[in-house]
């Protein structure tokens, strides 16, 4: 059965609910500015950052964009302030600021 994202909310019939576990309109985390609600903003320090992209896989949601084996800035539509960026980075190139959007 395929799923249809714009029958989610719906009245429906039981025969007619998406299957469990399963992914419904994947892909749309683009079409989303998540990073609107963010309370703090990491501030990439360049002079300090010796490129380990240690950074980049921690980020959970993929906020750190790398580009011919470097990391660029953030992407500070879908980064949401979590800090853990700061936290895997073992260069102190990324700072958090509190209370800026």
């Amino acid at each position: 059965m395929a799923s249809d994202i714009n029958r989610l909310g719906l009245d429906v019939k039981w025969q007619d609910i998406s299957l469990g576990c399963t992914i419904v309109g994947s892909g749309t985390s683009e079409s989303f500015k998540t990073g609107e609600w963010r309370t703090d903003t990491p501030k990439f320090i360049v002079e300090k950052c010796k490129q380990c992209l240690l950074c980049a896989p921690a980020c959970p949601d993929s906020a750190i964009p790398v580009k011919n084996g470097k990391r660029g800035e953030f992407d500070l539509d879908h980064c949401k302030g979590c800090g853990i960026c700061e936290k895997a980075c073992p260069f102190h190139a990324i700072e958090m600021l509190k209370g800026v959007r």
